[in-house]
């Protein structure tokens, strides 16, 4: 698992960081601390006293200027600057608190992390509004229901995005009766967009009588990814609608977790006759068994691809190349549209 990854990666949900509340986290190789300040913003920052290495997780305090050791009292801001010292009249110069920039969106908190220290360079999409006619759609709130945490796995994000340019799984991993086709796909800097189409209505009849691509939305998954780490998918089906986010986060070298949030358009009557439970339930029984390829999947350098999927695989392997050190993939970093020729190495899948 590579810790350097460069990208926004979920470390919670906004639910499991109440008022003034602290938790112990660890990502990124790194044992970590969140709160809620008393403003009501989320902090995450590196979990031990730059005084004696107390735990600031374990019986930290929530104060107006930031987050109070247990130990001796001393006082970190947001910034991870030395606020106070209870028994000094100035506060310490000498070291910081590592921060971590947070964005709380989607009803999950998300950390950008970057192998350089970079400050961010593109944003996380707004799970519902994304699309059209998701932001025209109201949904029920995903938390506590509408999530899953999946512990402990040996998943590497670029697994989880090669999906984008996977359609062949779901006959297999899904059982559905065809494969979907792939409608569009665009690649904007840190973004890979796309839209596929389930169903003979779309396999034969994606354009309409001008030859342009049909743009109603029924029975069409559109995703996006900002960065490998942190994904956004919008879903019509005949049901109704449905928003999910899957991002995978590395723990250690070679440990990750997944987490998975789902919102199911509100319908009239449907938390008393029980349809939203069941849409819900349909919309969670899939990941599981993509989550059980992916744990006992290895990564390949260089798979043997069918002639029809070659392009799909060496095309997202050479956008992700960007959020690795080093690495510009096709796009660079800075989030420039365009595409540079790759070289000889990164070319070959």
């Amino acid at each position: 698992m590579d810790l350097e990854l460069t990208g926004w990666f979920q470390v919670a949900w906004s639910g499991d960081i109440g008022p003034e509340q602290v938790i112990p986290l660890r990502y990124f190789g790194r044992d970590l601390v969140g709160y809620r300040g008393k403003d009501g913003a989320v902090h995450i920052q590196d979990r031990h006293c730059r005084h004696l290495g107390a735990s600031l997780a374990h019986g930290g305090k929530v104060v107006d200027e930031g987050i109070r050791c247990p130990f001796h009292g001393w006082v970190w801001g947001p910034d991870g600057q030395n606020v106070s010292i209870p028994y000094q009249d100035r506060p310490s110069r000498a070291r910081r608190l590592g921060s971590w920039p947070v964005v709380e969106r989607n009803e999950s908190i998300y950390v950008w992390h970057d192998h350089a220290g970079r400050d961010p360079f593109f944003d996380v999409p707004d799970c519902l509004t994304f699309t059209a006619h998701g932001a025209r759609t109201k949904f029920h709130p995903a938390w506590p229901e509408g999530t899953a945490h999946f512990r402990d796995l040996r998943v590497h994000p670029a697994m989880v995005i090669e999906n984008s340019v996977d359609p062949q799984h779901f006959k297999f991993v899904h059982g559905t009766p065809l494969a979907p086709v792939v409608l569009e796909e665009t690649v904007d800097g840190p973004y890979w967009q796309n839209r596929v189409g389930f169903g003979n209505g779309w396999i034969q009849h994606a354009r309409d009588a001008e030859g342009n691509l049909r743009r109603d939305s029924l029975n069409t998954l559109e995703a996006i990814w900002a960065g490998i780490g942190a994904s956004v998918n919008m879903e019509h089906t005949r049901a109704g609608m449905r928003g999910v986010t899957i991002n995978t986060t590395p723990v250690e070298d070679g440990k990750s977790e997944i987490f998975a949030t789902y919102w199911i358009d509100k319908q009239d009557g449907d938390l008393e006759n029980g349809s939203y439970r069941r849409r819900l339930d349909e919309a969670k029984a899939a990941l599981p068994d993509d989550v059980t390829i992916w744990n006992n999947q290895v990564y390949l350098e260089r798979p043997v691809l069918a002639s029809t999927e070659g392009a799909g695989f060496r095309k997202i392997r050479r956008w992700a190349k960007q959020f690795y050190p080093g690495g510009q993939g096709v796009t660079g970093p800075t989030g420039v549209s365009g595409t540079r020729t790759p070289s000889a190495e990164t070319a070959q899948v």
